[in-house]
């Protein structure tokens, strides 16, 4: 029988890894311990990282350990920093975290119903797994996608290629609109949107109504402009989540459905 796939985000839809919080205000402390005269290191390298994106080199955008390499180098700095082995000291709570008290639940749950789950992540393996094994994700997963192995990062619609091979996708949820909602709707799979910053009104919803709610169109164009730091004049056809979520938990009862609700105008 061909299985049937479910893909997730892992950072802003499962969990919280502790890259922004920990990572990089650590980065910018053994740097200064070299050279106290530098500023806005974390900017900089940010910046490197959003250079690759734009340059089409989405997988190399996210090898931090290299980013870092690099900016040591530009700067003529004798420090050692190795990325990976700072996160994994970071690695326990409160500095990581799921998002949701009953994620864990609701994965084994959609397992029990039949589906293979698979993370697709722009995170590198070595940068994912060890946070995922804390928090106990990794057991639910049948598969990690990261740009490590496959060399494509969302939202390239071929870092999805390893997972179609398998079997069929039927849906893939996450929290971005570009990474997201438009690379799946690009390879036509059911593209759900998890917010949970929904308006108090839209929380109760069902997900297709959620979708079709006039309130919606606004926030998800907000959101899409944001991520891209773009303005658009109205929101993207490719951009539209066929649904969306609140919480997790809704998953269960949404998957077991038929094909999820297209955006009514």
């Amino acid at each position: 029988m061909k299985k049937k796939w479910i893909t997730f985000d892992l950072d802003g839809t499962l969990m919280q890894n502790p890259f922004v919080g920990h990572v990089f205000p650590e980065i910018e402390r053994r740097i200064l311990l070299e050279n106290k005269l530098l500023e806005n290191i974390i900017g900089e390298i940010v910046k490197e990282h959003e250079t690759r994106l734009q340059d089409g080199r989405t997988a190399e955008a996210y090898d931090w350990d290299d980013i870092v390499m690099n900016y040591i180098e530009a700067n003529y700095l004798k420090s050692s920093i190795n990325v990976e082995e700072i996160l994994r000291g970071f690695c326990e709570e409160p500095n990581v975290y799921l998002l949701e008290e009953s994620i864990c639940e609701v994965l084994f749950e959609l397992r029990q119903k039949g589906f293979s789950l698979a993370v697709v992540t722009n995170g590198f393996t070595k940068y994912q797994l060890p946070v995922m094994d804390v928090l106990k994700l990794t057991e639910h997963f049948d598969l990690v996608v990261t740009p490590q192995e496959a060399g494509y990062a969302k939202p390239d619609e071929r870092v999805f290629g390893s997972v179609s091979e398998l079997g069929e996708m039927i849906a893939h949820v996450g929290d971005r609109i570009d990474h997201d909602i438009i690379p799946a709707n690009a390879i036509g799979v059911r593209s759900i949107w998890i917010c949970r910053q929904l308006p108090d009104f839209m929380k109760d919803l069902a997900p297709a109504e959620k979708s079709r709610m006039p309130k919606m169109e606004e926030l998800v164009l907000r959101k899409l402009e944001k991520e891209t730091k773009m303005r658009f004049e109205k929101l993207p056809k490719e951009a539209v989540p066929q649904e969306v979520i609140y919480s997790l938990a809704e998953l269960p009862s949404v998957l077991s459905k038929g094909e999820g609700a297209k955006w009514q105008s």
